[in-house]
């Protein structure tokens, strides 16, 4: 990694992060798809943290929702309508994926400060903001299936070499 470039880093450190959450979703075993935790299906969790990952890395005035989105459907507050199933969500992260790195490909790190179309923040603020919220909701779903299976779902850090494959391991 080039860390006299802020695109470079951003551009690793949100692919580590990416790899991790799709690493701890895949990781929850398929009796805890629904259960609840914290008054919401854990399912719901996971699209929570896509949903915003999705409308706010890149700029949330400038969104279109998925085509399965319902209203409030992201929202942990309020009880879903309808289920969504692990291969709805697992393809839902696929796209966010694609999404983000489309974009990060396309920064230019003399734009990083400047704000979106019709966006009060900039950037930057956009995308650390979203990696923040991304972490925090990542450990919260690591907590619940720490709790249900005493298994630690893996994430990578900063000297850890990203995974290839379509293993999901678990810390040992």
């Amino acid at each position: 990694m080039n860390e006299s470039n802020y695109i470079e880093i951003i551009k690793e450190q949100t692919q580590r992060s990416l790899w991790s959450i799709g690493n701890v979703t895949a990781g929850i075993p398929d009796k805890y798809w629904d259960k609840v935790y914290c008054e919401m299906p854990l399912w719901k969790h996971v699209y929570h943290t896509l949903h915003s990952l999705d409308r706010w890395y890149i700029n949330p005035q400038r969104y279109c929702e998925p085509a399965f989105h319902e209203k409030d459907l992201n929202n942990l507050n309020v009880l879903p309508t309808r289920v969504l199933s692990r291969e709805e969500l697992t393809n839902y992260f696929h796209a966010v994926k694609e999404k983000i790195e489309a974009y990060n490909e396309s920064l230019i790190e003399d734009e990083l400060l400047q704000k979106p179309d019709g966006c009060k923040w900039s950037r930057f603020t956009l995308i650390t903001a979203q990696l923040r919220h991304l972490h925090y909701h990542t450990g919260i779903i690591m907590g619940f299936i720490i709790a249900e299976t005493g298994m630690w779902p893996q994430v990578i850090g900063l000297e850890q070499d990203i995974p290839e494959g379509e293993d999901f391991p678990y810390f040992e």
